[in-house]
Protein backbone atom coordinates (compact mmCIF):
# COMPACT_ATOMS: atom_id res chain seq x y z
CA UNK A 1 0.00 0.00 0.00
CA UNK A 2 1.05 3.62 -0.49
CA UNK A 3 2.05 5.43 2.68
CA UNK A 4 4.07 8.34 3.99
CA UNK A 5 7.07 6.46 5.35
CA UNK A 6 9.38 7.77 8.07
CA UNK A 7 12.57 5.73 7.89
CA UNK A 8 14.65 8.12 9.99
CA UNK A 9 13.53 11.14 11.99
CA UNK A 10 14.36 14.38 10.22
CA UNK A 11 13.01 17.57 8.57
CA UNK A 12 9.39 17.37 7.46
CA UNK A 13 10.13 17.75 3.75
CA UNK A 14 12.73 14.97 3.85
CA UNK A 15 10.02 12.32 4.20
CA UNK A 16 8.63 10.71 1.06
CA UNK A 17 5.68 8.69 -0.16
CA UNK A 18 6.68 5.03 -0.35
CA UNK A 19 5.26 1.52 -0.03
CA UNK A 20 4.53 -0.54 3.07
CA UNK A 21 3.16 -4.10 3.26
CA UNK A 22 -0.62 -4.33 3.39
CA UNK A 23 -1.52 -4.82 7.06
CA UNK A 24 -3.52 -7.89 8.11
CA UNK A 25 -5.80 -7.87 11.17
CA UNK A 26 -4.85 -10.16 14.06
CA UNK A 27 -7.22 -11.33 16.79
CA UNK A 28 -9.53 -8.53 17.93
CA UNK A 29 -8.49 -6.23 15.08
CA UNK A 30 -10.06 -4.79 11.94
CA UNK A 31 -8.62 -3.44 8.71
CA UNK A 32 -9.81 -0.04 7.53
CA UNK A 33 -9.55 1.55 4.09
CA UNK A 34 -8.64 5.11 4.96
CA UNK A 35 -10.78 7.82 3.42
CA UNK A 36 -9.56 10.86 5.36
CA UNK A 37 -6.86 11.77 7.89
CA UNK A 38 -6.27 15.20 9.36
CA UNK A 39 -2.84 16.81 9.28
CA UNK A 40 -2.03 17.84 12.85
CA UNK A 41 0.76 19.94 14.32
CA UNK A 42 1.71 17.04 16.57
CA UNK A 43 2.58 15.01 13.44
CA UNK A 44 5.39 17.47 12.73
CA UNK A 45 6.87 16.74 16.15
CA UNK A 46 6.61 12.99 15.54
CA UNK A 47 8.32 12.91 12.12
CA UNK A 48 11.13 15.20 13.28
CA UNK A 49 11.74 13.09 16.40
CA UNK A 50 10.73 15.82 18.86
CA UNK A 51 7.63 14.19 20.35
CA UNK A 52 7.68 12.53 23.77
CA UNK A 53 6.41 9.22 22.37
CA UNK A 54 8.11 8.03 19.19
CA UNK A 55 7.13 4.89 17.23
CA UNK A 56 9.57 2.32 15.92
CA UNK A 57 10.76 3.01 12.38
CA UNK A 58 9.77 2.66 9.63
CA UNK A 59 6.24 3.92 10.23
CA UNK A 60 3.52 6.06 8.72
CA UNK A 61 2.49 9.09 10.81
CA UNK A 62 -1.06 10.33 11.17
CA UNK A 63 -3.50 10.03 14.06
CA UNK A 64 -7.17 9.01 14.09
CA UNK A 65 -8.12 8.39 10.45
CA UNK A 66 -11.67 7.83 9.21
CA UNK A 67 -12.58 5.14 6.71
CA UNK A 68 -14.41 1.92 5.87
CA UNK A 69 -13.91 -1.47 7.51
CA UNK A 70 -12.66 -3.82 4.76
CA UNK A 71 -11.72 -6.91 6.81
CA UNK A 72 -12.00 -8.18 10.35
CA UNK A 73 -10.60 -10.99 12.44
CA UNK A 74 -12.59 -13.83 13.92
CA UNK A 75 -14.32 -12.86 17.13
CA UNK A 76 -15.10 -9.26 16.21
CA UNK A 77 -18.83 -8.89 16.78
CA UNK A 78 -19.67 -5.19 16.96
CA UNK A 79 -18.34 -4.21 13.52
CA UNK A 80 -18.93 -5.46 9.98
CA UNK A 81 -17.26 -5.02 6.62
CA UNK A 82 -18.57 -1.78 5.13
CA UNK A 83 -19.01 0.08 8.43
CA UNK A 84 -17.89 3.72 8.35
CA UNK A 85 -15.64 4.34 11.34
CA UNK A 86 -13.28 6.67 13.13
CA UNK A 87 -10.16 4.78 14.23
CA UNK A 88 -8.40 5.97 17.38
CA UNK A 89 -4.93 5.14 16.09
CA UNK A 90 -1.74 6.81 17.35
CA UNK A 91 -0.04 6.56 13.94
CA UNK A 92 -0.60 5.04 10.51
CA UNK A 93 -3.16 7.49 9.17
CA UNK A 94 -1.02 8.83 6.32
CA UNK A 95 -1.59 5.63 4.35
CA UNK A 96 -4.18 3.82 2.24
CA UNK A 97 -5.06 1.23 4.90
CA UNK A 98 -4.62 0.68 8.61
CA UNK A 99 -5.18 -2.12 11.13
CA UNK A 100 -6.50 -1.19 14.57
CA UNK A 101 -8.15 -2.85 17.54
CA UNK A 102 -11.89 -3.21 17.01
CA UNK A 103 -12.54 -1.56 20.37
CA UNK A 104 -10.73 1.55 19.09
CA UNK A 105 -13.18 2.03 16.20
CA UNK A 106 -16.36 4.08 16.48
CA UNK A 107 -19.13 4.03 13.90
CA UNK A 108 -19.74 7.42 12.33
CA UNK A 109 -23.18 9.03 12.51
CA UNK A 110 -24.99 8.66 9.16
CA UNK A 111 -24.80 12.40 8.43
CA UNK A 112 -21.09 12.74 9.26
CA UNK A 113 -18.75 12.69 6.27
CA UNK A 114 -15.29 11.16 6.37
CA UNK A 115 -13.84 14.65 5.93
CA UNK A 116 -15.74 16.03 8.92
CA UNK A 117 -14.83 13.00 11.03
CA UNK A 118 -11.13 13.42 10.27
CA UNK A 119 -11.21 17.20 10.71
CA UNK A 120 -12.84 16.83 14.14
CA UNK A 121 -10.60 13.98 15.29
CA UNK A 122 -7.91 14.76 17.86
CA UNK A 123 -8.88 18.43 18.24
CA UNK A 124 -12.43 17.96 19.56
CA UNK A 125 -11.52 15.13 21.90
CA UNK A 126 -8.55 17.16 23.20
CA UNK A 127 -10.85 20.12 23.83
CA UNK A 128 -13.47 17.83 25.42
CA UNK A 129 -11.01 16.39 27.93
CA UNK A 130 -9.49 19.80 28.67
CA UNK A 131 -12.88 21.35 29.43
CA UNK A 132 -14.77 18.41 30.94
CA UNK A 133 -12.20 16.25 32.67
CA UNK A 134 -9.38 18.63 33.59
CA UNK A 135 -11.19 21.97 34.02
CA UNK A 136 -14.57 20.56 35.17
CA UNK A 137 -16.35 23.39 33.39
CA UNK A 138 -19.79 24.53 34.55
CA UNK A 139 -22.60 25.86 32.38
CA UNK A 140 -22.51 29.32 33.97
CA UNK A 141 -18.74 29.75 33.88
CA UNK A 142 -16.40 31.78 31.67
CA UNK A 143 -13.54 30.44 29.56
CA UNK A 144 -10.52 32.09 27.95
CA UNK A 145 -9.23 30.01 25.04
CA UNK A 146 -5.66 30.86 24.04
CA UNK A 147 -4.63 29.82 20.54
CA UNK A 148 -8.31 30.03 19.74
CA UNK A 149 -7.96 29.96 15.94
CA UNK A 150 -6.08 26.66 15.94
CA UNK A 151 -7.83 23.32 15.68
CA UNK A 152 -8.11 22.68 19.43
CA UNK A 153 -8.99 26.30 20.11
CA UNK A 154 -11.88 26.41 17.65
CA UNK A 155 -13.18 23.08 18.95
CA UNK A 156 -12.98 24.36 22.53
CA UNK A 157 -15.00 27.45 21.64
CA UNK A 158 -17.78 25.36 20.11
CA UNK A 159 -17.88 22.83 22.94
CA UNK A 160 -17.86 25.47 25.67
CA UNK A 161 -20.70 27.34 23.97
CA UNK A 162 -22.67 24.10 23.49
CA UNK A 163 -22.41 23.56 27.26
CA UNK A 164 -23.58 27.09 28.08
CA UNK A 165 -20.32 28.82 29.00
CA UNK A 166 -19.17 32.32 28.12
CA UNK A 167 -16.12 32.24 25.83
CA UNK A 168 -13.36 34.79 25.34
CA UNK A 169 -11.08 33.95 22.42
CA UNK A 170 -7.40 34.84 22.60
CA UNK A 171 -6.19 35.81 19.10
CA UNK A 172 -2.66 36.87 18.13
CA UNK A 173 -3.34 37.42 14.42
CA UNK A 174 -6.09 40.02 13.80
CA UNK A 175 -6.75 38.53 10.36
CA UNK A 176 -8.07 35.37 12.05
CA UNK A 177 -10.53 37.01 14.43
CA UNK A 178 -13.49 36.09 12.24
CA UNK A 179 -12.69 32.39 12.70
CA UNK A 180 -13.15 32.65 16.45
CA UNK A 181 -16.32 34.72 16.15
CA UNK A 182 -17.79 32.29 13.62
CA UNK A 183 -17.07 29.43 16.06
CA UNK A 184 -19.20 31.23 18.66
CA UNK A 185 -16.79 33.31 20.77
CA UNK A 186 -18.48 36.07 22.78
CA UNK A 187 -15.49 38.42 22.66
CA UNK A 188 -11.91 38.66 21.41
CA UNK A 189 -8.85 39.12 23.60
CA UNK A 190 -6.00 40.61 21.56
CA UNK A 191 -2.79 38.69 22.31
CA UNK A 192 -0.69 40.92 20.06
CA UNK A 193 -0.87 43.95 22.38
CA UNK A 194 2.25 45.31 24.04
CA UNK A 195 2.73 44.63 27.76
CA UNK A 196 0.58 41.50 27.49
CA UNK A 197 1.10 40.80 31.19
CA UNK A 198 -1.30 43.66 32.01
CA UNK A 199 -3.14 44.02 28.70
CA UNK A 200 -4.57 40.49 28.75
CA UNK A 201 -6.00 40.84 32.24
CA UNK A 202 -7.45 44.26 31.45
CA UNK A 203 -9.23 42.86 28.39
CA UNK A 204 -10.56 39.85 30.30
CA UNK A 205 -11.96 42.05 33.05
CA UNK A 206 -13.49 44.39 30.45
CA UNK A 207 -15.28 41.56 28.61
CA UNK A 208 -16.21 39.58 31.73
CA UNK A 209 -18.06 42.12 33.87
CA UNK A 210 -15.00 43.11 35.86
CA UNK A 211 -14.09 39.52 36.78
CA UNK A 212 -11.38 37.04 35.95
CA UNK A 213 -12.26 33.89 34.01
CA UNK A 214 -13.06 30.55 35.61
CA UNK A 215 -11.12 28.51 33.05
CA UNK A 216 -8.15 29.06 30.73
CA UNK A 217 -7.19 26.58 28.03
CA UNK A 218 -3.59 27.08 26.94
CA UNK A 219 -1.99 25.35 23.94
CA UNK A 220 0.42 28.29 23.56
CA UNK A 221 2.61 28.69 26.66
CA UNK A 222 5.22 31.45 26.82
CA UNK A 223 4.11 35.00 27.63
CA UNK A 224 0.44 34.17 27.02
CA UNK A 225 0.52 31.62 29.85
CA UNK A 226 2.13 34.10 32.26
CA UNK A 227 -0.47 36.73 31.45
CA UNK A 228 -3.45 34.35 31.51
CA UNK A 229 -2.53 33.03 34.94
CA UNK A 230 -3.07 36.56 36.29
CA UNK A 231 -6.50 36.71 34.64
CA UNK A 232 -7.93 33.70 36.49
CA UNK A 233 -10.77 34.20 38.94
CA UNK A 234 -10.70 32.85 42.50
CA UNK A 235 -10.77 29.02 42.25
CA UNK A 236 -9.94 29.30 38.54
CA UNK A 237 -8.42 26.42 36.56
CA UNK A 238 -5.79 26.68 33.84
CA UNK A 239 -5.19 23.65 31.63
CA UNK A 240 -1.83 23.33 29.84
CA UNK A 241 -2.24 21.65 26.44
CA UNK A 242 0.97 22.58 24.65
CA UNK A 243 3.71 25.13 24.02
CA UNK A 244 3.21 26.43 20.49
CA UNK A 245 4.96 29.68 21.43
CA UNK A 246 8.14 27.75 22.13
CA UNK A 247 8.92 28.74 25.72
CA UNK A 248 7.80 26.36 28.46
CA UNK A 249 6.66 28.60 31.35
CA UNK A 250 7.02 27.99 35.07
CA UNK A 251 4.70 28.67 38.00
CA UNK A 252 5.43 30.01 41.49
CA UNK A 253 3.50 27.75 43.85
CA UNK A 254 2.72 30.55 46.29
CA UNK A 255 0.65 32.27 43.58
CA UNK A 256 -1.55 29.17 43.28
CA UNK A 257 -2.07 29.20 47.03
CA UNK A 258 -2.89 32.90 47.33
CA UNK A 259 -5.60 32.77 44.65
CA UNK A 260 -6.83 29.21 45.27
CA UNK A 261 -6.20 28.40 41.60
CA UNK A 262 -5.19 25.22 39.80
CA UNK A 263 -2.82 24.50 36.93
CA UNK A 264 -3.13 21.06 35.35
CA UNK A 265 -1.85 19.40 32.20
CA UNK A 266 -3.45 17.35 29.45
CA UNK A 267 -1.67 14.60 27.50
CA UNK A 268 -4.59 13.29 25.45
CA UNK A 269 -2.97 10.08 24.21
CA UNK A 270 -2.74 8.87 27.83
CA UNK A 271 -6.53 8.90 28.03
CA UNK A 272 -6.82 6.81 24.87
CA UNK A 273 -4.50 4.24 26.43
CA UNK A 274 -5.56 4.33 30.09
CA UNK A 275 -9.29 5.18 30.10
CA UNK A 276 -10.95 3.69 26.99
CA UNK A 277 -14.39 3.92 28.62
CA UNK A 278 -14.00 7.66 29.19
CA UNK A 279 -12.69 8.10 25.65
CA UNK A 280 -15.75 6.27 24.33
CA UNK A 281 -17.96 8.65 26.31
CA UNK A 282 -16.07 11.58 24.81
CA UNK A 283 -16.48 10.35 21.22
CA UNK A 284 -20.18 9.57 21.63
CA UNK A 285 -20.80 12.98 23.21
CA UNK A 286 -19.06 14.75 20.32
CA UNK A 287 -21.01 12.69 17.77
CA UNK A 288 -24.29 13.52 19.54
CA UNK A 289 -23.54 17.25 19.57
CA UNK A 290 -22.62 17.07 15.88
CA UNK A 291 -25.90 15.35 15.03
CA UNK A 292 -27.76 17.99 17.04
CA UNK A 293 -26.19 20.70 14.88
CA UNK A 294 -24.21 22.22 17.78
CA UNK A 295 -20.76 21.48 16.33
CA UNK A 296 -19.42 22.49 12.93
CA UNK A 297 -15.85 21.61 11.92
CA UNK A 298 -13.51 24.42 10.98
CA UNK A 299 -13.02 25.29 7.28
CA UNK A 300 -11.27 22.31 5.68
CA UNK A 301 -8.90 21.93 2.74
CA UNK A 302 -8.34 18.45 1.28
CA UNK A 303 -5.02 17.28 -0.18
CA UNK A 304 -4.01 14.01 -1.87
CA UNK A 305 -1.80 11.62 0.11
CA UNK A 306 1.26 12.45 -2.02
CA UNK A 307 1.10 16.06 -0.76
CA UNK A 308 1.48 15.01 2.88
CA UNK A 309 4.93 16.55 3.47
CA UNK A 310 4.08 20.01 2.11
CA UNK A 311 0.71 19.93 3.88
CA UNK A 312 2.41 19.13 7.17
CA UNK A 313 5.02 21.83 6.63
CA UNK A 314 2.25 24.35 5.97
CA UNK A 315 0.53 23.37 9.22
CA UNK A 316 3.79 23.55 11.17
CA UNK A 317 4.49 27.01 9.72
CA UNK A 318 0.94 28.19 10.56
CA UNK A 319 0.18 29.02 6.96
CA UNK A 320 -3.16 27.21 7.14
CA UNK A 321 -6.55 28.65 8.07
CA UNK A 322 -8.72 25.88 9.46
CA UNK A 323 -7.92 22.21 8.92
CA UNK A 324 -6.02 20.21 6.28
CA UNK A 325 -7.22 16.66 5.56
CA UNK A 326 -5.41 14.06 3.45
CA UNK A 327 -7.56 11.88 1.18
CA UNK A 328 -5.66 8.63 0.48
CA UNK A 329 -8.55 6.85 -1.28
CA UNK A 330 -10.78 9.46 -2.99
Amino acid sequence: MRAAVVKEFGPILSHKLDWLPDPMPAAGEVSVTIKATAVNYVDSLVVTGKYQFLPERPFAPGKMPAGVVDALSAGVRDLAVGDRVLALAEQGGYAERIVVAARACFKLPPAMSFIDAAAMALVYDTAWFALRERARIGADESVLVLGSTGGVGLAAIELAKAWGAKVLAGVANPAKRALAIDAGADAIVDLSQENLRDALREQVFHHNDGNGVDVVLDPVGGDAFDAALRALAWRGRLVVIGFAAGRIPSVKANYLLLKNIEVSGLQISDYRKRTPELMAQCVQDIFALYQAGKLKPAPTVTRPLEDFAQALQDVADRRVVGRVVLVPNP
